[in-house]
């Protein structure tokens, strides 16, 4: 059975106060907050088991190279990858997208070829195809989700052209909590010929994932959001796509060979790995994941579909309250507004006297939040911690917030 109970217990932060209140931690889908076996796992890599990985044959450094590898096994079971030579380890999304558009996209698109995005989209997965479009030309294609923040795969299958090299869609969108059945669009996509790179930034904090299952060419996740620290992440790059793929950053540990006139490559996926990577962030990662996993995905997402139904029924009878976005199966993610000139920064800035944290802002989604006609909403998103308690406690808040503010 999951007790969230016992789960909450393993989070130290959570028992702190904010403003002289329970902290409700609702800012989880902008990062969320880490278990002690995390923590513990990092001290331990620092205080004991330290050195730079790959290149020393002393102790220190195989025991550190063997823990940052195993790493990499984590992330390819949890995605559901059946190599793990397709696991590409970086800071996270941002590096990863970074990755595809400098390393794969860059070097085989021409003036005129087509990226198809959804209005949803996340700034990490949008900036590096603006960079192609104002350097290369590229067109961006851009695909609107309905009325209730739902997006019609058809729609994005519909919207592939002769010209479109590229589907860069979101798996769950970190405004809206929509998820999108990147199955169905990717079978489509390379029906024609087209690769697809998903973000999973979100759906793979709250759904299980199967990379081999969505048969995507790309697939990017981000650490700080898996209840694993900041700068820690992973590219999963399918095996086709392998020999494609040009390294976009030089250094050490991404080559072979060195020479005065010529240079020798890494194999895959050290080839994408220049540098001295983020030891300890990765090696708390795999903390994160084995945590996770032991909860077991599928547990997870059932309690988190227990909150948002819940949230829905104790949202939805505010009727002064805008939620935005309410697709069938969506996460549990609201971003909303009030009616009146309450500004979401002002709503903000109350809940947190409450001792609730939530986002107030775009969430780095400006072309979402022009076609929601908005400049900025607040987003409550919830995490395996947060119960049905905090979500009563952010509906008394906001019903606060409606009186002081009406």
């Amino acid at each position: 059975m999951y007790d969230v109970t016992d789960v909450r217990a393993d989070f130290p932060i959570l028992a702190r106060e904010i403003n002289g209140k329970p902290l409700v931690y609702l800012d989880n889908g902008a990062s969320a907050q880490k278990p002690l076996s995390v923590i513990e796992t990092m001290n331990r890599a620092y205080a004991e088991d330290y050195a730079n990985v790959h290149r020393g044959l002393h102790t220190l450094s195989t025991i550190s190279t063997e823990n940052y590898e195993a790493v990499r096994g984590k992330i390819a079971r949890f995605l559901g990858a059946a190599d793990e030579s397709s696991i590409v380890m970086n800071t996270g999304t941002t590096e990863g997208i970074n990755t595809i558009a400098y390393g794969w996209a860059a070097p085989r698109f021409e003036p005129g070829d087509e990226i198809v995005l959804s209005v949803m989209e996340h700034h990490a997965n949008i900036v590096p195809w603006h960079f192609l479009r104002e350097r290369q030309g590229v067109v961006l294609k851009w695909v609107d989700v309905d009325a209730t923040g739902a997006l019609d795969p058809q729609a994005v299958i519909d919207a592939i052209g002769p010209r479109t090299k590229l589907v860069a869609i979101t798996h769950m969108s970190n405004v809206l909590g929509t998820v999108v059945d990147v199955t169905a669009i990717t079978s489509a996509a390379h029906e024609r010929g087209v690769a697809v790179l998903v973000d999973g930034s979100q759906a793979a904090v709250h759904l299980p994932v199967d990379v081999a299952a969505i048969g995507c060419d790309f697939y990017v996740i981000t650490g700080h959001k898996l209840y694993g620290p900041s700068g820690s992440g992973a590219l999963y790059i399918h095996p086709d796509r392998h020999a494609e793929m040009r390294p976009f950053m030089g250094g050490g540990d991404m080559i072979r060979e060195v020479h005065r006139d010529t240079i020798e490559y890494a194999s895959m996926p050290m080839m994408l790995e220049a540098g001295t990577p983020g030891i300890v962030q990765q090696i708390g990662l795999g903390a994160a994941l084995d945590y996770m996993s032991d909860l077991g995905m599928e547990a997870i997402s059932a309690h988190e579909a227990g909150l948002r139904d819940y949230a829905q029924d104790r949202l939805g009878g505010l009727n002064w309250l805008d939620v935005q976005g309410n697709a069938p199966g969506k996460g549990a993610i609201f971003s909303f507004t009030l009616d009146g000139a309450a500004h979401p920064h002002d709503i903000s800035t109350v809940l947190d006297k409450r001792g609730i944290a939530v986002r107030a802002g775009h969430h780095c989604a400006g072309p979402l939040m022009d076609h929601l006609g908005v400049t900025a909403t607040c987003r409550a998103s919830f995490g395996l911690y947060n119960t049905k308690g905090e979500v009563d406690a952010l509906a008394d808040a906001l019903e606060l917030c409606h009186d002081l503010f009406a």
